[in-house]
């Protein structure tokens, strides 16, 4: 009887360290997130120029992929942002 409390213990530590675990990894990603949006914030309001015309360094810098559906588009930018484009 004494092992069944250990080991009913020893499972809610296991499980309050996996749960801080997940908690602590998806704080990390928020923050890389809210960094990242930041940075694209930076970058856009150093451009001195309005774009008239394709940017490579742009595009590179900011989108992650493009997706083509058969009513939309979907851009995701490296900062996890993604919007639809519908055609």
């Amino acid at each position: 009887m004494r092992n069944v409390g250990y080991n009913d213990i020893a499972d809610e530590i296991y499980r309050l360290r996996e749960e801080r675990h997940k908690a602590l990894a998806e704080e990390a990603g928020k923050k890389g997130s809210k960094q990242r949006l930041e940075d694209m914030e930076k970058f856009l309001n150093e451009q001195s120029t309005l774009l008239e015309e394709y940017d490579e360094q742009l595009v590179r810098r900011l989108i992650e992929k493009i997706t083509v559906y058969d009513d939309k588009l979907t851009i995701e930018f490296k900062s996890g942002v993604e919007i639809d484009i519908e055609k």
